[in-house]
C-alpha cells in the first residue's frame, strides 16, 4: 500500500509537472493478478483495484490501517468495469457483470476477488473510514439512479450513473458512480466547481491506447493540469476544482467522502474567475 500525504494549496503553486504528478496521479491500477492500493492523507481515502486472472485475490490489512482486517472500521465499494467475476464477502459470493458494484459494510472480515473461466475482471475499488455498518448490497445498473447533463452545444453532454449514494444503498460516507460522455463530447463538469467539505477521486478509462485526458485541478485562481491516460486516476482535495476534457469521449468513476454525502453540495465557480 502506497501512503500519500496531504497536500496544502499555498505549496501546490509551487509544484513542477512531476511534483503534480508524484502527488495527485495514480498509475499502476488493473496490474494482472495484483492489488495495488493507494491510501491518501485526503479524507483517509484508499483507492485501488483488483484484477484477479490465474487466482483468488485476498484483499487484507496492513500496519498502515493499524488494523485486524481491511474493513475493521472502513466501508468500501467495488465496480467491476471488464467482464464478470465474482468478489466473496465472508463466505458469501457476489457476481458482478460489467458496470455492476457492491457496497460492502463496515466489519466484513473478509473480502477476495475471483476470476471466472476465460474472463478478465477489473474490480475498482474505493474505501474511506466508517462509523456505522451497513449492509453488503449488489447494485445492479438499472438500480443506479441516472442524471443526464449537459449538451452538445457545450460537448458536455453526459450520464452520471449513481451507485453508492442515498438514493440507491445506504452507506455510512462513501459516495460512488459512473459517468459516461456522449460520443462527441470531451468536458466534464465545467463550468466547474469545488467542495469544501468532500474530497474526491476520478479514475478514467474507456479511452483508446492514443487517448488522453486534461484533468484540471488546483484553486481557482492557480490552475494546474495533469495529463491522465486510461485506467489511471487523480486525487482531488476538497480546496480543488476537478474537471477534465479529453482528446475523444470517456467515461470515469467519481468518489467522495468527507462531512456529508449531499450530492449537489457544491461550490460553483463562474467561468470568469478561472486562471
Amino acid at each position: 500500500m502506497e501512503v500519500r500525504n496531504s497536500a496544502n494549496p499555498a505549496d501546490v503553486k509551487r509544484y513542477d509537472t512531476e511534483a503534480l504528478r508524484s502527488e495527485f496521479l495514480i498509475q499502476g491500477l488493473f496490474s494482472p493478478d495484483e492489488i495495488p492500493l493507494v491510501y491518501s492523507h485526503v479524507d483517509r481515502m484508499i483507492t485501488g483495484s483488483a484484477c484477479p486472472v490465474s487466482k483468488r485475490l485476498k484483499l487484507e490489512g496492513g500496519r498502515e490501517l493499524g488494523v485486524d482486517f481491511f474493513l475493521q472500521r472502513r466501508e468500501m465499494a467495488v465496480l467491476n468495469i471488464g467482464d464478470p467475476g465474482t468478489v466473496i464477502t465472508d463466505g458469501t459470493s457476489h457476481r458482478l457483470n460489467r458496470y455492476e458494484a457492491l457496497y460492502i459494510g463496515m466489519g466484513t472480515k473478509e473480502v477476495s476477488f475471483e476470476p471466472e473461466a476465460g474472463s478478465a475482471p477489473k474490480f475498482y475499488l474505493l474505501s474511506c473510514p466508517a462509523h456505522c455498518a451497513w449492509p453488503t448490497t449488489l447494485i445492479t445498473g438499472e438500480m443506479a439512479v441516472k442524471q443526464a447533463l449537459g449538451t452538445k452545444k457545450e460537448c458536455n453532454e453526459r450520464v452520471i450513473n449513481k451507485y453508492v449514494h442515498p438514493d440507491v444503498v445506504k452507506s455510512c460516507q462513501l459516495s460512488m458512480g459512473m459517468t459516461e460522455l456522449a460520443e462527441g463530447s470531451v468536458w466534464n463538469t465545467m463550468p466547474t466547481h469545488t467542495h469544501e467539505r468532500r474530497m474526491e477521486v476520478y479514475m478514467y478509462f474507456n479511452l483508446p491506447d492514443d487517448g488522453v485526458i486534461f484533468h484540471f485541478m488546483g484553486q481557482p485562481s492557480e490552475l494546474r493540469h495533469i495529463v491522465v491516460r486510461s485506467g489511471e486516476a487523480v486525487i482531488s482535495p476538497s480546496w480543488s476544482i476537478h474537471s477534465g476534457v479529453g482528446s475523444t469521449s470517456y467515461s470515469f468513476v467519481w468518489g467522495m467522502a468527507g462531512e456529508n454525502q449531499t450530492f449537489s453540495d457544491m461550490d460553483g465557480v463562474p467561468m470568469s474567475l478561472l486562471r
